[in-house]
């Protein structure tokens, strides 16, 4: 027998009504402060928000925790503890308003104003209010709720007007139960195959580092001017780009803005970003434009663009380090121009990218592959939910 048809077993005959998160749980909203009662010394009680909540796995983070004055009126309501559940109740993008996280222990963290918290019953499971606030009981019900408004602000009447299908306690166990083990099979494969990626990035930057380190009198040194042309990149207006046809167009990030008609570089060609992730190195095996605030190279005949690239990327922090940190960063064209190299003969060059290219595509199939297994397993886990959840409208009673 498949899971899907345990699952149809498990629910067959249930008893399920639906009803008001307001006779199931307590919702209660986050403290208010202003920019005068942050702390300027880190002390302070530490304050959660929107941006602590992950939404792509519904997990709390700690980055950029708000720390504000102990002489600031909270509530102890208003403090975080174990089986609460997080909520975003109000923001300026759709998408993060409703997201969800799961206290699991008590924490010396209270939570904004702009944030919730749903608090179960007895009539309940905390847990299993989790998974139906993740699922598309809920999204459905916000859309609905809030298609008519510009204003995304999830109101307390909003909130303790969702209603909820309620199985007995121990079907809601089991759901858990179910649920629980597919995000524990996410998170332990996430964690291997980040464990996977960290060894493999370690391994590649020291054969990178050992295989570009050379004596003095090993190889000659040269400035890279000598051997390699550095070119600044033409602007490009976003009314000119392309999301479908044309050449790849970069700016001041690897990621690219889009398609213009035009190349205004050579196949295989090294290239720097020179403003906003300035000193970034990328590198590309097609034709594409640089636009007005990225370098690029056209290397001589005794110097390799690959071999370049890899030489460059070893040098990453020293040209991330030179970039001016002013209001647009801006990495001077002089900082590079005058680097040094070690020029081996072209033989020596292929080999060392023929050993560093298996480096690099192993680092590549863990770094594409991690996003892609981790979609997999929550296409999984959000199947079973839906069909877990699946309960048919039956009156209050």
């Amino acid at each position: 027998m498949n899971k899907s048809n345990n699952i149809t077993e498990l629910l067959k005959g249930v008893e399920v009504y639906w009803k008001a998160l307001s006779s199931v749980a307590q919702y209660v909203r986050g403290l208010t402060y202003n920019k005068k009662n942050e702390s300027n010394n880190s002390i302070g009680y530490k304050v959660l928000r929107a941006n602590n909540i992950t939404l792509s796995n519904n997990t709390l983070n700690f980055n950029d925790v708000k720390i504000i004055n102990l002489d600031t009126k909270v509530k102890d309501t208003q403090k975080l503890y174990k089986n609460d559940i997080l909520i975003s109740a109000a923001s300026g993008s759709r998408e993060h308003v409703g997201k969800v996280a799961f206290i699991t222990n008590d924490i010396d963290y209270y939570f904004g104003g702009f944030m919730g918290v749903i608090r179960s019953s007895n009539k309940i499971s905390p847990r299993y209010l989790f998974h139906i606030l993740t699922s598309e009981i809920f999204q459905n019900y916000l859309n609905e709720m809030l298609n008519s408004s510009t204003i995304n602000n999830l109101s307390s009447k909003i909130i303790e007007g969702f209603q909820i299908p309620i199985p007995p306690l121990h079907i809601q166990t089991e759901i858990v139960r179910i649920l629980d083990t597919f995000t524990a099979l996410t998170a332990e494969l996430t964690a291997e195959l980040t464990a996977e990626l960290t060894t493999r990035q370690k391994q590649y930057n020291y054969y990178r580092n050992k295989l570009l380190t050379f004596k003095e009198d090993e190889v000659e040194w040269k400035l890279i001017s000598e051997f390699a042309s550095l070119k600044r990149g033409i602007r490009v207006t976003r009314n000119q780009l392309s999301q479908k046809n044309g050449y790849h167009v970069y700016q001041n990030s690897l990621t690219p803005l889009g398609y213009y008609e035009k190349a205004n570089t050579q196949e295989n060609t090294t290239f720097i970003i020179s403003a906003g992730a300035a000193g970034e190195i990328g590198y590309s095996s097609e034709k594409f434009w640089a636009a007005d605030d990225c370098f690029y190279f056209e290397c001589s005949r005794n110097l390799l663009n690959r071999y370049l690239f890899y030489v460059l990327k070893n040098k990453q922090e020293y040209i991330s380090s030179q970039v001016r940190r002013s209001s647009i960063p801006r990495l001077p064209r002089a900082i590079i121009e005058k680097l040094k190299i070690p020029i081996p003969p072209l033989k020596e060059q292929a080999r060392i990218v023929e050993i560093l290219d298996k480096f690099d595509a192993l680092t590549n199939s863990i770094t594409e592959g991690l996003p892609r297994e981790i979609a997999l397993r929550q296409k999984q886990y959000e199947y079973y939910r839906n069909l877990l959840l699946n309960f048919p409208k039956m009156e209050d009673k």
